[in-house]
């Protein structure tokens, strides 16, 4: 099957050079760019760890780490285009506390909210509560592969139901990560409970861009996947109202035994 050109919009990935677990040279994060455009992808938001355990990154520092690394790609004629964002890490006083945060679109209608990998905090639910009356939206970044949703998986229909959206990452959705990973992301997306994809790339191998795969991978369940998907990585980025469709409870996985 021939593929059509693309101008994927990407709002989760690790591009920029000394501020995370990404690229550590301004020349990785040129490669990084280039394989993103050979991924059909023409915008990126650049989405840094922020307030994690390892990562600090406000965002003055992550507009100027932008603002450079676009000079780079300009120079040197890379067709993508960088916004600044960042992947928030929970904590039970991000509303309250200055944190300089920055969102996945301008007016901070939407930021991108990373939860702990092994378990969902009891205090998710308030702080939830809080950025929605703030007007802020949490898009909850890759869900399908946090522990405790892989087993209670009802956990993110709760938050959606609350007014979160969700972003899983196109190499889960392919199989990247693992069997059980991929049958919980399928199952997320029939239910309805998440309406984006992202690369969520960093400089590895086993986490490259996988957006056109992941594409692929959506139009196979159903082509509307693809029309939708794409259209709200847009929507987020703009700050505009994303397509979401009617949500129903997921299944939990069956675990998988060898013997």
């Amino acid at each position: 099957m021939a593929l059509k050109q693309t101008e994927y919009v990407d709002v989760h990935c690790h591009l920029l050079p000394r501020l995370d677990d990404g690229p550590h040279t301004l020349a990785e994060a040129v490669t990084m760019a280039r394989q993103a455009v050979a991924d059909g992808i023409r915008y990126v938001l650049a989405t840094p760890h922020h307030l994690d355990r390892h990562y600090q990154n406000p965002g003055p520092v992550v507009t100027a780490a932008v603002a450079g690394l676009q000079a780079e790609l300009d120079r040197q004629q890379v067709p993508l285009t960088v916004f600044a964002g960042q992947e928030i890490h929970l904590s039970d006083d991000l509303v309250t506390s200055p944190q300089q945060l920055l969102g996945i679109d301008a007016s901070q209608r939407y930021v991108l909210l990373e939860l702990p990998h092994e378990h969902v905090p009891n205090y998710l639910s308030q702080v939830v509560f809080e950025l929605l009356q703030r007007g802020t939206v949490p898009v909850i970044a890759h869900p399908e592969r946090n522990t405790e949703m892989i087993a209670h998986p009802e956990r993110l229909y709760d938050l959606v139901q609350q007014g979160c959206l969700a972003q899983a990452t196109a190499g889960s959705l392919v199989g990247d990560l693992g069997y059980q990973v991929k049958c919980t992301t399928l199952e997320l997306i029939k239910c309805g409970l998440v309406q984006v994809i992202a690369s969520d790339a960093h400089l590895m191998p086993q986490r490259s861009f996988r957006l056109r795969a992941g594409y692929q991978a959506l139009a196979h369940l159903d082509e509307s996947y693809v029309e939708r998907f794409e259209a709200n990585a847009r929507h987020l980025l703009n700050g505009e109202k994303v397509m979401a469709t009617a949500i129903v409870q997921p299944r939990r996985q069956r675990k998988f035994w060898l013997f």
